[in-house]
């Protein structure tokens, strides 16, 4: 005698989601079901160990099979099955926690209207056993348990109902078939009808699954005539009883059973790679939290890496089952270059995705890789340097913004992974090099910010630095600044620009030198600082040029660099780092200065001008006008040519 249930109204609810299927990926009914195998198998295998009622399976298996004819699709595992009670309460109410706040999310992006997102939030797991509404119209479930002498059938249309009724059911377990709808519109349902959709499917979610998925597959075969060779043109269909999934998974073998080669193959193959990774990183964790990684660091950056359109983020399993390809969660955004998997049995899996990103367990996880990857990247440094350069080439970038966007926090685990070019060294040197080889009395670690080693070589802020052989780092990247800034110091040692504020080199007899000269040149700096009122902040005798005439150099905080940075962010407000002009006192335009400076003020603002543009472009700062700078050294060069004239003359006449 058959039973008339209503679902509950929460199944009710998601029930019309699924038929309706706001989710676009209705491939993902098959994972579900298999997945809900697979724990099935799991619970009665635990049970039989402890219960002697229950009968050890020789063999655990899930069955596969359709009918094209009859539109049908079963699945059938010999698991723990249920009980009547058990049937109304897993498949007649949501069970799983957290149904309720998928629900009512669901409802808030609609209210919003927000198709993508709705698209999307259905999760990437936990759906379950409902999910085979997507693509069934009808759905029949027999199901017998170890602790029941019957078995029962279950059988719904999706509507407000569902049937419950004995069955004939010899075994323990579960068989559930879908009938599946018509194709509409664009809505094609036969492919999963099929030996390679349905081979597909079981690759890409449920390879792992650690119980044989069991289909019989048709295959072409060629006939052979009676002496058994092959007649050309001729062929039959022969059916075989396939496994579809490998099991085991790579990342759970010993890592002593494992190859490179396999590791590289199996990179290759995951990630849609054609190069070896840079490194791989094999984790095992069991504790607390408990995990299986599987980490690369490729060769090379994508060429979207840095884009809004890049998805960071490793595959996560749970017990073998593919759950979701981009969990961003488990990876910090300066390691988004890292590729990879988690399979791990220790998150709980609420339908909603919402959810999972909140998991604590995932944060855990989350922090042992950032760990575990930075003691890799400690170990390619120390030992395979060569390839660690080359890795620090396409990625460091990403360590230095890993300094910057934690605000410092993580300076500690990062710092000494940086590289740097620098004057003095061909290859690239860490920090701890650097101060390990500073000059007696070098008091900071210096850097210049240009865009290559010759930029920097040609900065007249060098010449002070260079007359003392100290080494300066080469900073080439626009958050190269950012990062040095957040660092603050290394080892005490603090570091300076070689452009902003004072270089600190001179001993006490020097500086009351340059006081001295301060003292009997200020009539001359000051004029030369009205004239470009408004423009610089200071005009200074220089302490850091020895050949070079003149150069600009930048007020404690703002410098140049960061100035250039955050005037190319849209909405970026007119920030201006502080303009300080420092001349040489000590080359002959220090000297034509003064003679300017007694003979002609307006002069004295044209050289003033000219002076300041040509030390912006030195920094590659754009002027204010071209043409006006234009102008004045053409007549500079006409003034200069017509007293050379004049001396000509004077000379011919004595």
């Amino acid at each position: 005698m058959s039973e008339i249930k209503e679902f509950k109204t929460e199944s009710k609810r998601l029930l019309d989601l699924m038929i309706n299927s706001i989710y676009t990926n209705k491939e993902i009914f098959l994972r579900e079901l298999i997945s809900n195998a697979s724990d099935a198998i799991d619970k009665y295998h635990y049970l039989s160990l402890t219960d002697e009622k229950l009968t050890k399976e020789d063999k655990y298996h899930i069955f596969l099979a359709y009918d094209s004819k009859e539109r049908t699709f079963t699945i059938e595992d010999n698991g723990i099955g249920m009980t009547y009670d058990e049937l109304n309460e897993h498949l007649g109410t949501i069970a799983k926690s957290g149904s309720l706040e998928f629900l009512n999310k669901i409802q808030e992006e609609k209210d919003n209207k927000d198709e993508s997102e709705n698209l999307d939030i259905i999760g990437q797991f936990g759906v379950g056993f409902y999910s085979s509404f997507m693509v069934a119209n009808k759905v029949v479930v027999e199901t017998k348990s170890p602790y029941s002498t019957k078995a029962y059938r279950f059988s719904s249309t999706g509507t407000d109902t569902y049937e419950v009724e004995e069955c004939n059911k010899e075994d323990h377990g579960t068989k559930i078939t879908l009938f599946f709808r018509e194709n509409k519109d664009e809505e094609n349902y036969d492919e999963f009808l099929s030996d390679w959709k349905i081979k597909e499917l079981v690759k890409k979610y449920s390879d792992y699954v650690r119980y044989p998925i069991e289909m019989f597959v048709s295959e072409s075969v060629q006939d052979k005539d009676e002496n058994g060779k092959e007649i050309e043109g001729k062929y039959h269909d022969e059916t075989h009883l396939e496994v579809l999934n490998s099991m085991i998974p790579l990342w759970k073998k010993n890592k002593s059973d494992v190859t490179k080669e396999q590791l590289n193959d199996f990179y290759k193959q995951k990630f849609q790679e054609y190069e070896d990774p840079s490194t791989s990183l094999f984790v095992n964790v069991e504790g607390l939290i408990s995990y299986n990684s599987l980490l690369f660091i490729p060769k090379k950056a994508p060429y979207n890496l840095y884009s809004d359109k890049y998805e960071r983020g490793l595959q996560l399993y749970t017990k073998g089952i593919f759950i979701m390809d981009k969990c961003k969660d488990l990876i910090p955004d300066y390691l988004r270059f890292v590729k990879g998997l988690v399979d791990t049995s220790d998150i709980s899996l609420n339908i909603s995705r919402e959810m999972l990103q909140q998991d604590r367990q995932i944060k855990k996880i989350a922090t042992s890789l950032e760990k575990k990857l930075l003691q890799e990247l400690e170990r390619m440094k120390n030992e395979e340097f060569k390839e660690y350069v080359s890795f620090f080439k396409e990625f460091g970038v990403n360590l230095k913004y890993g300094i910057y966007e934690s605000y410092g926090a993580r300076k500690d685990s990062l710092k000494d992974l940086l590289l740097y070019k620098s004057l003095l060294n061909e290859e690239m040197i860490t920090l701890k090099q650097y101060v390990e080889n500073m000059k007696e009395g070098q008091e900071f670690i210096y850097y210049a910010s240009n865009k290559s080693k010759e930029a920097v070589e040609a900065m007249p802020q060098l010449d002070a630095l260079k007359a003392k052989g100290y080494d300066v780092l080469i900073l080439t990247d626009e958050i190269d600044e950012f990062a040095i800034e957040m660092l603050g110091d290394y080892n005490e040692k603090k570091f300076k620009s070689i452009n902003q504020g004072d270089l600190d080199l001179l001993n006490e007899e020097e500086k009351k030198k340059i006081d001295a000269l301060k003292d009997e040149k200020k009539p001359l700096l000051d004029a030369l600082k009205e004239a470009l009122h408004g423009k610089v902040s200071d005009v200074k005798v220089s302490t850091r040029l020895v050949s070079s005439p003149v150069c600009l150099v930048s007020g404690e905080g703002m410098s140049f660099e960061m100035e250039k940075v955050l005037k190319q962010m849209p909405n970026s407000s007119d920030l201006k780092a502080e303009r300080i002009l420092e001349i040489n006192p000590n080359h002959n335009l220090f000297k034509a200065l003064e003679k300017v400076y007694e003979t002609s003020n307006e002069k004295l603002k044209d050289y003033a001008s000219l002076l300041l543009d040509q030390a912006l472009l030195m920094e590659g700062i754009m002027i204010e006008n071209p043409q006006e700078f234009s102008k004045k050294m053409c007549d500079l060069m006409i003034l200069a040519s017509s007293s050379n004239e004049e001396k000509k003359d004077e000379s011919a006449i004595d």
